[in-house]
């Protein structure tokens, strides 16, 4: 987000905000505590999660740029999803004050956080449609797919353990290893050790993630 910013705007949220570094899987806030702050990433990845039923599931990812907590701060609420620091993460924390007495007074602030917030909302309605319109293999296909194009021919990992790979296709872990070996069984992708993988049939694999099977 502060990327789009003029240089001073971004100065100023520097400025008032203060820098927090946390290490892999430390929380940076909890579901149901109150929305006191909006945090912008710096440096590193955060998983936004949601438990139902005993399953946790992963509503969006924020890297650097990506910011976390607009609605419910915007809405005086709590925070509906718990954020969780996917590696060493080093974030902008600015409070609920400084965010309202600064887009108050700076109307470009005003327009990167709608910005964000029209995003986060097409991002979530891909994700349901995904969700209910894609199979379990399909999803992860679609998973490997992005992972691959970001390795750039290179091999490449999950972005994640298992378990959370399966969190974030909504999904449990059995079923994200008995995925990994049908598309190694396809000769799709091969495992190159240590949880990496790489793509040898990129036809196969697009199809799959396009037509989940």
């Amino acid at each position: 987000m502060l990327d789009v910013l003029p240089d001073s705007s971004r100065a100023a949220l520097m400025a008032r905000g203060s820098t927090r570094n946390y290490s892999a899987d430390e929380v940076l806030y909890l579901a149901g505590s109150p929305a006191d702050a909006l945090y912008i990433v710096l440096e590193g990845r955060v998983r936004v999660m949601r438990g139902e039923a005993g399953r946790a599931y992963v509503l969006h990812v924020e890297t650097a740029g990506g910011s976390l907590g607009e609605v419910p701060l915007f809405e005086g609420t709590t925070y509906p999803a718990t954020a969780i620091a996917a590696e060493p993460t080093r974030c902008l924390v600015l409070s609920r004050e400084t965010v309202l007495a600064t887009v108050r007074a700076d109307p470009e602030l005003a327009l990167a956080l709608l910005s964000r917030l029209a995003g986060r909302v097409r991002l979530l309605v891909e994700r349901l449609d995904q969700q209910t319109g894609h199979s379990t293999l399909g999803r992860l296909a679609t998973l490997i797919v992005r992972r691959a194009a970001s390795a750039n021919g290179r091999s490449f990992s999950l972005g994640g353990t298992q378990l959370q790979v399966a969190e974030e296709i909504g999904t449990v872990r059995e079923l994200v290893v008995r995925g990994l070996r049908t598309l190694r069984d396809r000769a799709v992708i091969e495992s190159h050790g240590e949880g990496r993988y790489i793509v040898t049939d990129a036809a196969a694999l697009s199809e799959i993630a396009a037509s989940g099977q």
